[in-house]
């Protein structure tokens, strides 16, 4: 997928490509996230839709619950999407930030490399 450290740094606009993939890769497994905190809050809590999705999405966007979880289950559901969106999160900026720091790296040895 990323060019090798022997190889040339690649042109612009396959760099930009590149990152538009990653970009869309990282708002997939976000929406995917979000749907798994939907769903959960309403099948397991029992929580209104519209209240299950600003929950989850308050949840994966770190500002934290919103609605009273009155359920064993839907506590226990609420700890582990918590967690799990923690993880995702960071993973997520993982993915999004890799061309570009890979770029970078990629460029400084590059630099390293040049004979002049």
């Amino acid at each position: 997928m990323f060019e090798k450290k022997h190889q040339p740094l690649a042109h612009r606009h396959v760099f930009i490509k590149r990152s538009a993939r990653h970009v869309m890769l990282g708002v997939t497994i976000i929406a995917i996230c979000l749907f798994i905190g939907v769903a959960g809050y309403h099948y397991v809590d029992g929580v209104p839709w519209i209240d299950s999705l600003h929950n989850a999405s308050m949840i994966l966007g770190g500002m934290g619950p919103v609605v009273e979880i009155k359920s064993v289950a839907g506590k226990i559901f609420s700890s582990a999407y918590a967690l799990f969106c923690g993880v995702m999160f960071i993973t997520t900026i993982g993915i999004i930030l890799a061309p570009a720091v890979h770029r970078f790296f990629h460029k400084l040895h590059l630099d390293d490399n040049d004979p002049s």
